[in-house]
C-alpha cells in the first residue's frame, strides 16, 4: 500500500561517488600548451644558464667595489696619489700599456709602499673606469675612515689642549676640502667637521689635495651641522662663522680660547641656521674690487691669525 511505503518522496539514492558527468577539467588542462620555450639562459640545465650567472657575478662585484672603493685614473694623478701617501690597496696596469717614466714611477712608487700590482686585459679597466681614459693605469682607493665628533670633543678634551676645530657648511669642492685639511693640520687645528649630505667627501682629489695630511687629522661627518654646533658650544667652544659682513674683522677676535671656525660656500655662504647659532661673525678685510675669498683660502687665513694669536699667549700648539 502506498501509505506503507518505506521510500519517501524527494530523496534520491545513488552509489556513485565523485562528479556524475565529465573529467573535471582534466582532459581541458592537459590539452592546454605549456607557453613558448624558455630562452637557453633561463633553463638551468643549460650551459647559458652557467654564463648569465658567472656574468651577474662579475657585474655585482664590479658594483661593490666602485661602491666602496675608487679608481684614480691617469699616469699623472696616480703619481700625484702615491706621492702624496694617499692610501691605496692595488694598482691596475692594462695589458700593452706601453712604458714610459711616469709607468715607470708609479711602480717603483706602489713598489715601495708593498701595494699589490694586478694586470688586467684593456678592456677590463675600460670596464672598471667606465671609459678608455685611464692611460693604462688606475690606483684603487679604499673609502675613507671618517672620525665621529662627540671622539672628536673627547679626544681634544684629554689631550688638555685649546680646541681649535673648522666645520664646512656647504662646501662641495674636494679641492676646497683638501686645502682646508692641509691648512688645518699647519696651523695647529684639530679636525674638519664635514655634513654627511650635500658636501664633499675625502675623495682622491681631496687627499691630494690635502698632500697627505688626511692620514693624520681627523675628518668628522656630522648629521646636522647645527646640532653639532651646540654640541660644541655645551662643550665650551666658541662658534666664529666667516661672514663678509661680519660683526667684527678676524685680526680682532681673540681666538685663543676653543674655537670652531665655520666657513661657508663661496657663492651662497653660511646657511640661515647655521648663521643664527653662531656666537660671532667675523670678516676677512679685502680691496674693495675683490668681491670675495675662495673658502679654503679664507679659512686659511682665519686659522693662520688665530695660530699667531695662541703662539703669541703662550698655548702650546695641537701635534696631530
Amino acid at each position: 500500500m502506498s501509505g506503507n511505503s518505506k521510500n519517501r518522496p524527494g530523496i534520491r539514492k545513488t552509489n556513485k561517488k565523485g562528479a556524475v558527468k565529465g573529467s573535471g577539467g582534466a582532459r581541458r588542462r592537459g590539452l592546454r600548451g605549456k607557453g613558448p620555450t624558455p630562452k637557453a639562459e633561463d633553463r638551468v640545465y643549460h650551459a647559458a644558464h652557467k654564463r648569465k650567472l658567472e656574468r651577474q657575478r662579475r657585474d655585482q662585484g664590479r658594483h661593490d667595489r666602485s661602491a666602496s672603493t675608487e679608481l684614480v685614473v691617469g699616469r699623472n694623478p696616480v703619481i700625484e696619489c702615491l706621492h702624496a701617501r694617499v692610501p691605496a690597496t692595488a694598482l691596475y696596469i692594462a695589458q700593452g700599456t706601453r712604458n714610459d717614466d711616469r709607468l715607470t714611477e708609479a711602480v717603483q712608487l706602489a713598489h715601495s709602499r708593498s701595494i699589490p700590482l694586478i694586470e688586467v686585459p684593456r678592456i677590463e679597466l675600460d670596464s672598471m673606469t667606465g671609459n678608455g681614459l685611464h692611460q693604462g693605469v688606475g690606483l684603487q682607493i679604499p673609502p675613507f675612515e671618517y672620525a665621529d665628533v662627540f671622539d672628536l670633543i673627547g679626544t681634544v678634551a684629554d689631550s688638555k689642549e685649546q680646541g681649535m676645530i673648522v666645520v664646512l657648511d656647504n662646501i662641495t669642492d674636494p679641492r676646497n676640502l683638501g686645502a682646508v685639511i692641509r691648512s688645518t693640520a699647519a696651523f695647529g687645528g684639530q679636525g674638519v667637521v664635514i655634513p654627511e649630505r650635500r658636501s664633499a667627501s675625502v675623495t682622491a682629489v681631496a687627499w691630494r689635495t690635502s698632500a697627505g695630511t688626511a692620514a693624520r687629522l681627523p675628518v668628522a661627518k656630522a648629521t646636522n651641522i647645527t646640532r653639532t654646533l651646540k654640541e660644541f658650544q655645551q662643550n665650551g667652544y666658541q662658534v666664529v662663522g666667516l661672514d663678509a659682513g661680519g660683526d667684527t674683522t678676524y685680526d680682532s677676535y681673540d681666538g685663543t680660547g676653543p674655537v670652531v671656525i665655520v666657513v661657508g660656500s663661496e657663492g651662497k655662504g653660511l646657511s640661515r641656521l647655521v648663521r643664527e647659532t653662531c656666537d660671532v661673525l667675523v670678516s676677512v678685510p679685502t680691496t674693495s674690487w675683490v668681491e670675495s675669498l675662495n673658502a679654503s683660502v679664507a679659512a686659511g687665513v682665519v686659522l693662520s691669525e688665530f695660530s699667531r694669536q695662541r703662539r703669541a699667549a703662550g698655548v702650546k700648539p695641537s701635534e696631530s
